[in-house]
């Protein structure tokens, strides 16, 4: 054995090391680095792992189906990539942004409402072209400038369909209901100048309370009635008390003082005012205690059965009041009475005046803000048509006309009629008709043409002339107090030259003049 050191250093290795320099070369094939089959880490596949390798998965490093990245069917990750999504990215049906029902997602979505927000089309977000008009347009069941769509939570309520029930919406023709539809062009009817738009008025503005007497504020009836007790309570009558505390609350805070002071002293309120007080100072009192439905069924049952008729009672009652009003007073009229309003009335009218007041107690008048100028024009003629322009006169088609339309149309009716024949409506109506039709025509006419106008010429003939029509004076100041009160006061003001309060002052005396003039509020 030759000597080790005079070996060359590699054979010394190799004879120490067996093995080494492993046989095939380098680097080292099987087994070797980096490990294959049974090699470091341990793994079928070798690195990078495959099937079963680390970290465990199916289909080995880089993923291949569901792994990361995907590399079956590419980039972007298809189903069960990551992101986890159906459709990919950018996704597809359901994704983001959602494409087949708008944005945002609909199903759960936010808000919650058909066809997102806004609504578009079936295609995606924005739909080209937009619904309705094109760019700019207001999108599909949005509100017009982008407003936030009906039915939206905090948005505007969905408004009621319009027109008569089962007829057409505004803008159509012929209104439905009515005797003899539109007239037929007649070259004797006259024509309008130049015509007008076909679009609706706007509604009357709301210009706020326009009563004369407001709440009182902490009012309580149970305080209210020790008061009225203690004012009528032992020798004599604290009057200014009684017109102190009435005049000084409105209808909703004086009802309920009735109930108060029968559970509180055990005896009817009613009763002891009217043991108390005396005359027109008593009948305003007490009408002040009524709710404005019975206090009107009690007018209009003194109307009907006292001596004589007061057919304008009767008017002014029924050609005022909402449809909710009539038809409060027809319940409490039949459940005071035993009788029906609309039977009282047959019973003591006749003719074309009680067809027009069994038409006004209905309460089913048409109670839309908006007008159908197109529609007005139509009424106009029709209008003509049944007076002016025929032998004889029509009253039915006044009486349709009259007791169905909404209050602003006929207020159009009139002005087209002004403007298609000359003649105010008023005056035509005197032409035509007489007696009692006629006054109830007139009175219908004035009271929707202009409402606080027609309660001031009421208040003026109840105090003009010998006496006092009392109980006229009475309905119209406590029914009116809250309502329009200081409307009626302007237009008495620049009607008769002086202020309803001066008026009121002149013809009135003592307690009766002081409870008048709380309701009347003041002096202009």
């Amino acid at each position: 054995m030759p000597h080790l050191l005079m070996l060359p250093f590699f054979q010394v290795l190799k004879m120490s090391y067996p093995g080494y320099p492993p046989s095939g070369g380098y680097p080292p094939q099987a087994g070797g680095y980096p490990p294959q089959a049974g090699g470091y880490p341990p793994q079928a596949g070798g690195y990078p792992p495959q099937a079963g390798g680390y970290p465990p998965q199916a289909s080995g490093y880089p993923p291949q189906a569901g792994g990361y990245p995907p590399q079956a069917a590419g980039y972007p990750p298809q189903p069960g990539a990551y992101p986890p999504q159906a459709g990919g990215y950018p996704p597809q049906a359901g994704g983001y942004p959602p494409q087949a029902s708008g944005y945002p997602t609909q199903a759960g979505g936010y808000p919650p409402q058909a066809g997102g927000y806004p609504p578009q089309q079936a295609g995606g977000y924005p739909s080209i072209p937009p619904a309705q008009g094109g760019w700019g347009g207001a999108p599909a069941g949005g509100m017009p400038g982008g407003g936030m769509p009906q039915g939206y939570p905090g948005g505007p309520a969905p408004c009621p369909p319009q027109g008569y029930p089962g007829g057409p919406a505004p803008g159509q023709q012929p209104m439905p209901g009515y005797p003899g539809g539109a007239p037929a062009p007649n070259p004797s009817m006259p024509g309008y100048g130049g015509g007008a738009p076909a679009t609706p008025h706007s509604p009357a503005i709301n210009r706020g309370y326009r009563g004369a007497i407001k709440d009182h504020p902490g009012a309580d009836p149970l305080r209210d009635v020790e008061v009225l007790r203690k004012a009528m309570k032992g020798f004599g009558t604290d009057e200014s008390a009684i017109i102190e505390l009435l005049g000084s609350r409105t209808s909703k805070q004086r009802v309920p003082m009735v109930a108060a002071y029968k559970t509180t002293y055990g005896k009817d309120l009613f009763h002891d005012l009217k043991s108390e007080l005396t005359g027109s100072f008593e009948k305003l009192a007490i009408a002040m205690l009524q709710t404005p439905a019975k206090f009107d069924a009690s007018e209009l049952k003194e109307a009907i059965s006292g001596a004589g008729t007061d057919e304008a009672c009767l008017i002014e009652i029924l050609s005022s009041r909402s449809n909710a009003e009539i038809r409060e007073i027809n319940q409490i009229y039949k459940h005071e009475y035993g009788k029906t309003l609309e039977d009282s009335i047959s019973n003591d009218t006749s003719g074309h005046f009680r067809r027009l007041l069994v038409s006004l107690c209905q309460g089913n008048r048409d109670e839309r803000e908006q007008v159908d100028i197109n529609m007005a024009k139509q009424d106009a003629q029709k209008l003509y048509a049944a007076g002016e322009n025929k032998v004889g006169t029509d009253e039915s088609q006044f009486n349709a006309i009259l007791c169905a339309r909404s209050k602003p149309h006929l207020r159009a009716v009139f002005h087209e009629y002004q403007q298609m024949c000359g003649r105010d409506i008023v005056k035509s109506i005197c032409r035509e008709m007489s007696g009692d039709v006629e006054d109830g025509m007139v009175a219908v006419v004035k009271c929707i043409r202009n409402t606080p106008e027609y309660f001031a010429e009421r208040l003026h003939k109840a105090m003009a002339g010998a006496g006092t029509k009392d109980r006229t004076l009475i309905r119209v100041m406590v029914t009116r107090s809250e309502v329009d009160m200081l409307d009626i006061r302007q237009v008495y003001q620049q009607t008769y030259g002086k202020s309803l309060y001066t008026a009121i002052s002149g013809d009135t005396s003592g307690d009766y003049k002081k409870m008048l003039l709380k309701l009347c509020g003041g002096s202009d």
